[in-house]
Order: C-alpha cells, then sequence, then structure tokens
C-alpha cells in the first residue's frame, strides 16, 4: 500500500501523458467524452457534426477536464457497419483540431490498428481500446509511436452482441483477463509506464455484474497499473436508481466518488463540471490538495 497505506501502489504513478503530468498517487484525471457518432447512448448524436464535436472538446477542456477522449464508433453492435475510412473521417479531423486548441490529453476511443494509426499522427497521445488490444497488429502501432494504452475489458468487443453474458465471478475473471492483456501488450513493446487499466463496466456485463466491480474495485485497482472507470450515466446507474438517461448525474458522481475511494484515478465523464467539483472536494478530504479560498473562521 502506498502514501498513508490507504491505496494500491501504482506502477510509475507520476506520469507524462502527451503534454501533462499526473501523480495518480494524490490526483484524479477527468476524461471528457466527446462522441463523433450519430446514436450514442447519452448524447444521441448531439456531437456528431465537426464544428459540435470540437466545440464540445474546448468547453469540456475550459470546464477543468484534463483529458479528452474521441470516439467515432459505439461500443453497441448497432454500429458494426461502420468502415475503418469512416471511422477515421469521423475522429481524425477533431483530434486535429483539438491538438490545435488544447495541451489537454487527447485519446481515441478505437479498437482498429489503422484508425488508431492515423489518430496518433493528427495528435493523439492515448489509444483507449474497449476490445483489450486484442485485434492483431493494434498494439504493435501504440508500441511503435510510444503513445499510452487503456486496456479494457471486455467479452465480445466492440460492435459484437453478447447476449446474457455470465461469470462465475467478475471481478476474478474481469482481472484475470486485464493481467492477461497487459502481458501481451508488455511483449508487444508497450512500456509499464505507458499502461492504464479499465474494468469496462456494463461492457458485456449486467447491472449486478457492474455493481459488483464497484463494490470490490480494489481488486481491479490492486493489479497495479492507473485504473480508468467509466460509469458516466450508464444502465447499471440507471437500473439501479429507475432513472432515464438525462437524470443519471448525482448517481454517476456516487459512483465515481466510491471508485476514487477504491483507487481508480481515471474517471471518464459526460457532465465535466459537476465531475471536476466532485474530485476536487474529494481530494481535498483525502488530504491531496488545499482548500482554494480558505477564510471560514480564521479571522
Amino acid at each position: 500500500m502506498s502514501g498513508e497505506g490507504r491505496f494500491p501502489e501504482i506502477i510509475s504513478p507520476v506520469r507524462r501523458i502527451g503534454r501533462r503530468e499526473f501523480d495518480f498517487e494524490r490526483q484524479v484525471a477527468v476524461m471528457a467524452i466527446v462522441n463523433r457518432t450519430p446514436n450514442s447512448f447519452h448524447d444521441q448524436g448531439s456531437t456528431y457534426a465537426l464544428d459540435s464535436a470540437v466545440a464540445a472538446a474546448v468547453k469540456a477542456v475550459d470546464d477543468g477536464a484534463d483529458w479528452v477522449d474521441i470516439g467515432g464508433f459505439a461500443f453497441s453492435a448497432a454500429q458494426a457497419g461502420i468502415g475503418v475510412e469512416e471511422e477515421i473521417e469521423r475522429v481524425v479531423p477533431v483530434i486535429a483540431e483539438v491538438r490545435a486548441a488544447t495541451d489537454a490529453v487527447i485519446s481515441v476511443d478505437t479498437h482498429r490498428p489503422e484508425v488508431a494509426r492515423a489518430a496518433i499522427e493528427a495528435g493523439a497521445d492515448v489509444l483507449n481500446d474497449t476490445n483489450g488490444l486484442r485485434e492483431p497488429g493494434i498494439a504493435e502501432v501504440a508500441a511503435a509511436a510510444g503513445v499510452s494504452v487503456v486496456v479494457t475489458h471486455s467479452l465480445g468487443g466492440p460492435g459484437r452482441r453478447v447476449v446474457r453474458p455470465s461469470y462465475a465471478d467478475v471481478v476474478t475473471e474481469v482481472a484475470d483477463f486485464l493481467r492477461e492483456r497487459v502481458s501481451a501488450v508488455l511483449k508487444a513493446g508497450i512500456a509499464a509506464d505507458r499502461i492504464i487499466i479499465d474494468p469496462g463496466h456494463d461492457l458485456n456485463k449486467n447491472t449486478f455484474h457492474s455493481l459488483e466491480l464497484t463494490r470490490r474495485l480494489e481488486e481491479i485497482t490492486s493489479i497495479g497499473y492507473p485504473t480508468l472507470v467509466a460509469l458516466s450515466n450508464k444502465d447499471f446507474i440507471g437500473e439501479t436508481l429507475d432513472l432515464p438517461q438525462g437524470e443519471r448525474k448525482e448517481g454517476t458522481i456516487a459512483a465515481n466518488v466510491v471508485s476514487i475511494l477504491k483507487g481508480a484515478r481515471i474517471l471518464r465523464v459526460h457532465d465535466v463540471a459537476a465531475t471536476v467539483a466532485s474530485v476536487r472536494m474529494t481530494e481535498a478530504v483525502l488530504g491531496w490538495r488545499g482548500p482554494l479560498a480558505p477564510a471560514h473562521n480564521l479571522a
């Protein structure tokens, strides 16, 4: 255990990712979601137009995001027909314009090596792969470019439907998968200080699975790599609270704070300003940062 003994040790906690430096022993990074897709589950195409996607990314950074995650291929099987060239056309122009506008970290959410290569050339710092870098050649693309990677658990990967996913023990099986995939990407030449892991809440998992992953998240964070959680507005939150899309902000914040207390260090979110406030408060309570304007009962 590190620091004050509360959290699992993190491999290379101080990291330079793109143009920014993070100390994951004492800092939580906020990653903003920008989907250039017509039917993503939360924004429903509101950032599909190029100018809308770029504006959303810039606003997210202005609202305090450290990181922008740009994707053009939704995980849902409904997106399976999107070709490589179309995916490149969706993400590369956004990445190029956002890169010119900010020093924030930029990741590309893709599982295809051709898209990853084009995105990195356009300025992406991180490959965020919900397929766990299983596609032949994709780990080698990341290794050659020296970018960071997010290794995510899913059973089928993007665009592949898994009917009634089942696990004997979801946390153990997710942890085993992540260890195996980390070993594979290390062998492909990706350095340990470039690896981030994500248990993949709701990706081929039901609400009970995602709740169990959150409840026992320290079994994931104890693997040792900085852990990203992508909980924002997901169905397990909506089903737990019986709330539709658009009414899950408070549930998302609560689940994210619990995840921080169990060792998560990167939060992938839609509601940036509210998340940043909750993260900064959590960091202050943990003693990682001081108050910005202390005055009460000090005079």
